[in-house]
């Protein structure tokens, strides 16, 4: 075997054979000629990739696997790790696009020559694309003996390249070490850095040059304009590498390539001289070590210097300092960074001073942590109008009838929330220096000496009116009508007295197995492209319709889209939650972390495979644990080996069961804004106690 050949696991080659893990472990019990493991530890071994799909070739196990899915797991199992290959496949990927006959005569040699030749051509094209090596460039040039063991990935990476682009061969593998680990990384979800880009300037006050000096996956730099020359920093250099190189292959052609670079951006600023058209920016928050003490002198402080609990206004007050004159900066924030007395000082001058111009409050699951309703800062950098804004735009995009109706947790309606600054936003440059008309519970222009008293408090929450959960006694009293009719729906469904019995000895059968046979299919939901709406993860557990929708552009995959009597459930969590997809659901995309299961209907009841699925037993049975997550294994779930007659006698059960499940908890969202209509209709005097 080569010396750091791409490894896999156990969970790996139960995906390249399309079987459970425990059959892995059994053929590794069974036959002396499996691979040895190579790697990993003795709970969870690794092995050659090469080593393993010879054996299951020769075993006649071995499952075709799409080409995108073996790059994946060619990249997942690299021995330095999945990003320094992510960072091999940029380079190769840059390579290729710039000059496809090189490529194609670099690939023509051995893989040991392929290295030596590719370390030589690649200095040229990352010096001609970033610039020379050095300056804190954050792409540097593998040499050999880094590049030896990716070499079989680039080959397989430039293939798929050659059938869905450079671009979209690199989104997809960048999106799929996102989605298989989710906590190493903070994320902009794409919807909202579009919303920041565009709060930037669009049009003819679109920025020529951006700079985004915490710089993460690329996110913010990706939605800035085409034509906008890109700078950025990333402290982590792994993370540097794959964001520059992730820019470069989304560059026009013709453009100036982006100038990302590695570093601490508070501590070492790689662009002290710079002058931006805009800023944008979602810095990490709550950070104590930002460095208060060796900074305290630093001249980007302006503001004032920040305490050392305030590490988000030192990120505001570095956007500003790397602003030309006029220039807008767009910051995400904690909604802590508008009301803590220890940054009261500097949030007042930024208001004396005109450079806050607007805060808008975001409903909660717009990004990460997704429990918190999350700020949006909107400053310019002084200097170019006579006189400060002696106003704030503050919007407030939080619905509480919403968030009855879906069941207790807000979700993002990205286009809503667009409609909803924008409209405000475009309406407070186009007036100024008259307010903008207020709206009631969405956005208002406050005169900034109303704000300068002892807290300084920001937040849109404290200085808008709050957003009615009803309109007004009329419609409490619709949905106290609802309320009634649907108690009386969950009462009429209410099951029936158990009718006791003694437990069956039954044959059973696992999903897997029926899946082999071709009475079932197992699909997993993704991130694909297009235009529709998502049945999402939040969907299935809360009984809704379809609230997500499909990315314009990014992973180049086909969605699954579900239909009627497909058997939906979620991957993670403890608790199993089933969904059997109706007609007004159908044709909708599988959202991430859901699996479908579509039964052959003249072999499985949908109804039927939905219930047993629900029992305890059988989830306990199929769940394995990672960390503190819950994983749900389909394939070993099991059901009872039952004629089709039987299975629909059990399936009408169960049916009614989710229909008295829905009805209860309709019943407990309507009744959940009844309540709350009634206690803020009472508190505002909209409704009399009589």
């Amino acid at each position: 075997m080569p010396e750091n050949a791409t490894e896999v696991t156990a969970a790996g080659i139960a995906r390249l054979a399309g079987v459970g893990r425990a059959a892995v472990s059994n053929w590794r019990r069974r036959h002396a000629d499996f691979p040895q493991p190579v790697g990993g530890t003795e709970t969870s071994p690794s092995f050659a990739l090469s080593e393993v799909e010879q054996w299951l070739r020769d075993q006649g196990k071995l499952v075709e696997v799409p080409l995108r899915e073996r790059v994946w797991q060619q990249l997942a199992g690299h021995p330095a790790g999945p990003v320094t290959a992510l960072v091999h496949v940029g380079c190769a990927l840059l390579l290729a696009d710039r000059s496809p006959t090189a490529w194609r005569e670099i690939t023509g040699v051995s893989d040991e020559r392929m290295a030596g030749v590719l370390t030589l051509a690649l200095g040229d094209a990352l010096a001609d694309r970033f610039g020379p090596a050095g300056r804190g460039r954050a792409v540097r040039t593998p040499d050999r003996a880094e590049l030896l063991p990716s070499v079989p990935l680039l080959r397989t990476a430039a293939e798929l390249a050659a059938e869905t682009g450079t671009r979209e061969t690199y989104e997809f593998l960048l999106g799929r070490q996102l989605d298989a680990n989710p906590r190493q990384y903070t994320l902009t979800p794409p919807g909202l850095a579009e919303l920041m880009a565009e709060l930037a300037g669009t049009g003819d006050a679109a920025p020529r040059t951006v700079l985004d000096p915490a710089a993460g996956t690329g996110a913010l730099l990706a939605a800035a304009p085409r034509t906008a020359t890109l700078y950025g920093q990333e402290s982590d250099p792994g993370l540097a590498a794959v964001t520059a190189l992730r820019l470069a292959l989304r560059a026009t052609p013709g453009t100036a390539g982006p100038d990302v670079r590695t570093g601490d951006t508070l501590r070492a600023d790689a662009f002290p001289e710079l002058a931006a058209d805009a800023v944008l920016c979602h810095p990490p928050f709550n950070e104590r070590g930002w460095g208060h003490e060796e900074l305290a002198y630093d001249p980007r402080w302006e503001y004032g210097l920040p305490a050392r609990t305030e590490s988000e206004l030192a990120w505001v007050q570095h956007a500003l300092a790397r602003l030309r004159d006029g220039g807008t900066a767009v910051l995400l924030m904690p909604p802590a960074a508008a009301s803590r007395r220890s940054g009261r000082r500097i949030r007042a001058d930024l208001l004396r001073r005109g450079a806050l111009r607007a805060v808008i409050a975001l409903p909660a699951g717009a990004a990460p942590p997704y429990g918190v309703p999350l700020h949006l800062w909107v400053l310019r950098k002084p200097g170019a109008e006579p006189h400060p804004s002696p106003e704030l735009l503050l919007v407030d995009t939080a619905d509480p009838a919403d968030t009855a109706e879906r069941g207790g947790r807000e979700r993002l309606d990205p286009a809503a929330l667009r409609h909803t600054v924008l409209d405000a936003w475009q309406a407070y440059e186009a007036r100024r220096p008259q307010p903008a008309a207020p709206r009631s519970g969405a956005s208002r222009t406050v005169p900034v000496i109303e704000l300068l008293d002892d807290d300084v408090d920001l937040a849109p929450a404290r200085h808008l009116p709050s957003p009615a959960a009803t309109r007004g006694p009329a419609e409490l009293a619709g949905v106290r009508e609802r309320l009634t009719r649907t108690l009386g729906l969950a009462t009429g469904l209410t099951p029936p007295p158990p009718a006791p019995a003694t437990p069956a000895h039954r044959p059973h059968t696992t999903l897997g197995e029926l899946a082999r046979a071709g009475a079932l299919q197992l699909r997993h939901g993704g991130p694909g492209t297009g235009t529709g709406p998502v049945l999402t993860e939040h969907d299935v557990l809360t009984g809704t319709g379809p609230s997500g929708s499909l990315p314009a552009d990014g992973t180049p995959e086909e969605p699954v889209l579900v239909e009627a009597g497909d058997v939906v459930v979620p991957v993670l969590g403890g608790v199993t939650v089933v969904r059997v997809v109706d007609e007004a659901t159908a044709g909708a995309a599988l959202g991430r972390n859901l699996q479908l299961l579509r039964p052959d209907p003249a072999v499985l009841d949908p109804w039927f495979l939905a219930g047993f699925l629900r029992g305890t037993t059988t989830n306990r049975q199929a769940s394995s644990h990672a960390s503190t997550a819950t994983r749900l294994d389909a394939r070993r779930l099991q059901l009872p080996r039952l004629s089709l007659a039987e299975q629909r006698r059990y399936g009408e059960r169960f049916r009614a069961l989710a229909a008295f499940e829905d009805a209860l908890r309709l019943a407990g969202r309507l009744g959940g804004q009844l309540v709350q209509g009634l206690y803020d209709g009472l508190t505002d005097g909209t409704v009399t106690p009589e």
